[in-house]
């Protein structure tokens, strides 16, 4: 059987969180849940490792504007998270070319981590802060259930996981006129921030 529908699942689950995809991937390979799973991703530094890196990212994530900041920071990272996990998993079932599975895991990682980063923008720019943490828990459990799910039905979590991203990118559409004002005002803020830091200033 094909690889290619657990690297579009680990994929768009990487766009979203990639720590959460290396912990869960080496937590069922080291366990025997799957034997899709390199030995590379069991190793017990790669496992600590993901798991201090979720738990900063599922802080992080949960907090207004911080969130968007970290977002920022893994505008790289979640993309080559996916693109190395594909590879792997193509490397561990041979039925895939790792170029072909790095290819197909990074852009969808991108793709997914663009509606990440995008809506929370939007949702930024509401004035309730309880919008973050139930869209933050909403998608860590999201990506657990689903890549969990993909671990037994390939397939389906394949198809599951493409209907969330094309429905993520139709949002998005509509979420860009909400996002520009959200950048508006952090360029607005950073103008009246230097001002004042200006004004605080002694004279020469």
């Amino acid at each position: 059987m094909s690889v290619l529908p657990l690297v579009f699942t680990s994929g768009w689950a990487s766009g979203i969180n990639a720590y959460a995809v290396v912990l869960l991937l080496g937590v069922f390979g080291a366990t025997g849940l799957s034997d899709d799973v390199p030995e590379s991703l069991q190793r017990p530094e790669i496992l600590v490792t993901a798991g201090v890196l979720f738990l900063c990212e599922a802080v992080a994530d949960k907090i207004p504007y911080v969130d968007s900041v970290w977002d920022s920071l893994h505008t790289v990272i979640r993309p080559v998270a996916g693109a190395w996990v594909g590879a792997l998993l193509a490397g561990q079932s041979g039925s895939l070319s790792d170029l072909a599975a790095g290819a197909i895991g990074g852009s969808t990682a991108l793709a997914s981590h663009t509606v990440k980063a995008g809506t929370r923008m939007a949702i930024n720019t509401s004035p309730e802060p309880f919008s973050n943490f139930v869209m933050s828990t909403a998608e860590d459990l999201g990506v657990a259930g689903i890549l969990t799910f993909a671990m037994f039905h390939p397939e389906a979590a394949a198809i599951i996981a493409a209907v969330l991203l094309f429905a993520g990118l139709v949002v998005l559409v509509f979420l860009v006129s909400r996002i520009r004002r959200f950048l508006r005002r952090r360029a607005q803020r950073r103008e009246e921030r230097r001002m004042a830091e200006r004004v605080e200033q002694p004279p020469d």
